[in-house]
């Protein structure tokens, strides 16, 4: 636990260096796209030969019951991350929410598998690492293409350190069997926007882009979303 605080506090160190570049951030909220652009056409390009076909076939192969008890094990490990994210923003009553869907559907759900905690109305909430620092002043950031990882920002490409220490998968041993749970998570989630392929248009960069930071926006303002990219079309 002490590397976890000592994490933490690096963070919050960090949060005026950032908050520095907050002007430049409303004025031009992408000015690394010409590599942006690069990086993504290279993720784009792994996901098309690799992980999309592995998805495809993980959707046809396994039936639906399969996939949804995948799925609801993988929600009841991120609601750790949720818990721990919402209490430390200071939202008591949702941390408290996850945390018992955690204690529920571990149990009483067979590891997982089964969601109970929902039909007794405990709400599952999206938190991570990126909405809390932005709960504690720091900005987004400029826009940033992770390789390997996809749409990011400064801010949330450096929260996901945190959430991943938060993870329960980060201490699965030994490390093949971490790995290949990362691994079907990788699947698991890509699998899960396949039917939103269909509502891509336009230049796919920019659509990424527009859609990743409206989504951030949304859920750091709990709902409240505008458009730093509207003069875009």
């Amino acid at each position: 636990m002490r590397i976890v605080f000592n994490l933490i506090f690096a963070f919050v160190g960090v949060l005026p260096a950032l908050a520095e570049t907050d002007e430049h951030d409303y004025s031009d909220p992408d000015p690394w796209i010409g590599i942006n652009r690069v990086t993504h056409n290279i993720n784009d390009f792994g996901d098309r030969i690799l992980i999309r076909p592995v998805a495809v076939a993980y959707q046809n192969v396994f039936p639906r019951f399969a996939r949804n008890g995948v799925s609801n094990v993988y929600s009841n490990l991120g609601d750790v991350g949720n818990a721990v994210s919402s209490l430390f923003q200071g939202k008591v009553t949702g941390g408290m929410s996850d945390l018992m869907r955690v204690l529920i559907n571990s149990t009483i759900g067979i590891g997982g598998l089964f969601d109970p905690a929902s039909a007794l109305g405990l709400v599952e909430h999206e938190e991570d690492w990126g909405q809390t620092l932005a709960k504690w002043g720091a900005p987004t950031g400029p826009y940033v293409v992770i390789p390997g990882l996809g749409p990011g920002s400064v801010r949330d490409g450096l929260a996901r350190i945190l959430d991943g220490v938060f993870d329960p998968v980060l201490y699965i041993y030994p490390v093949s069997h971490r790995n290949v749970v990362y691994g079907a998570r990788v699947v698991r989630n890509r699998a899960g926007l396949l039917s939103a392929e269909k509502v891509v248009f336009g230049d796919k960069y920019i659509f990424y882009r527009d859609a990743y930071m409206q989504r951030r926006e949304y859920l750091v303002n709990d709902g409240e979303v505008s458009d730093p990219f509207a003069d875009d079309f």
